[in-house]
């Protein structure tokens, strides 16, 4: 089942052939996204950068550093499909607005393959979600008025009455790095909770 849905999303053209919402994507879709029957983390996150686009590999980037940091895992743990899921809000890079800042993930992802997806991997205890993107699709009404404030609030999500536990984090681009030295409380107590959690899902 997962084999089928992976190659469906890799063969999706929808956002160049049909785009529900704005312009088609501005390259050739090259949608990335790591499905897994075993993973008991799933990381979620925005979209490809133009390095991730050209690479075909999540995370292969600076941000990719500082997120594997964070997580306390080497680079061929976090490339391990047994270990992790990688599902971004969307799959391929949508291209720059007009400041050359990366545009928002296409919704038509969201809308044509996330439900699928979680459903087809019920055995994720973990979900990391990574910006506000991620944070809105996962944590729905529950999120909290800004992104700052939702990751601030990360108990309400991390041991839930059922279901799996949902972490919210900035994303660690580092254009973050201010956002962090301003909120020495994130590195203080969710990081080493974080890397527990990793620790012994990924065991």
């Amino acid at each position: 089942m997962l084999d089928t849905l992976s190659s469906e999303i890799k063969a999706c053209r929808i956002c160049r052939d049909a785009p529900r919402y704005g312009v088609p994507l501005p390259d050739e879709p090259n949608p990335v996204c790591v499905l897994s029957a075993t993973a008991r983390i799933v990381i979620c996150g925005q979209a490809p950068g133009i390095r991730v686009h050209n690479t075909g590999l999540p995370f292969n980037d600076p941000s990719g550093v500082r997120l594997r940091d964070w997580l306390g895992v080497d680079r061929e743990t976090f490339y391990d499909p047994d270990k992790f899921a990688i599902v971004p809000m969307g799959f391929c890079f949508p291209g720059y607005d007009a400041h050359g800042s990366d545009l928002p993930p296409r919704r038509e992802c969201r809308e044509t393959w996330h439900d699928r997806v979680f459903r087809s991997m019920p055995q994720i205890e973990l979900v990391l979600t990574i910006g506000q993107y991620a944070q809105a699709y996962h944590l729905g009404s529950r999120r909290r008025a800004s992104m700052t404030e939702t990751v601030s609030n990360w108990r309400d999500y991390f041991e839930p009455e059922s279901g799996p536990s949902i972490l919210p984090l900035p994303h660690p681009s580092w254009r973050n790095s201010s956002w962090l030295k301003k909120n020495p409380w994130f590195a203080q107590e969710v990081l080493p909770l974080l890397q527990e959690k990793v620790r012994i899902l990924s065991s």
